[in-house]
């Protein structure tokens, strides 16, 4: 007779269903720059065998919303925007609650401010920010509804 095997979730806890894993220069300044700049939590980090960071992550309200790795580290041969000198192509989409004390927060703490805060046509009120890994940050406060009629054609 087989034993019962306990049905496991299929993420871990605490864990989004969609997470990045982005690659940084610096785990540790990274994350210290998001906690000051966007008021994200640190998480889990893992040092290395020399007490370097190698992995850590960052969550918002309980869940993590980003990972990230030490370029090098594991094998791994992806470089940040900042090394590699490529524009990222992607962003970072976080809702917040009041998109205009997150701005004045990132703004003192040194984020590179690529939009100011601004109401949005399908209901969001959004900045967008660059770290110093080169990585896009948009913010987002909802503060109305999708109107299609004020769409860009």
């Amino acid at each position: 007779m087989e034993a019962t095997k306990t049905k496991r979730a299929p993420r871990a806890t605490g864990m989004a269903w969609l997470t990045p894993a982005l690659t940084v220069r610096d785990v540790d300044k990274e994350i210290s720059f998001c906690e000051r700049a966007f008021g994200l939590e640190k998480g889990y980090a893992m040092p290395d065998n020399t007490g370097k960071t190698v992995h850590g992550d960052l969550k918002y309200e309980g869940t993590t919303v980003v990972m990230f790795g030490r370029e090098g580290a594991m094998g791994c041969p992806s470089k940040s925007p900042a090394t590699s000198k490529a524009d990222c192509p992607i962003s970072l989409y976080v809702y917040c609650p009041d998109i205009d004390a997150l701005y004045r927060q990132a703004k003192a703490a040194g984020a590179t401010v690529v939009s100011e805060p601004a109401n949005m046509f399908w209901g969001d009120r959004v900045a967008t920010f660059k770290d110093p890994e080169g990585y896009n940050w948009m913010f987002a406060t909802n503060v109305g509804e999708f109107d299609p009629s004020k769409a860009p054609k």
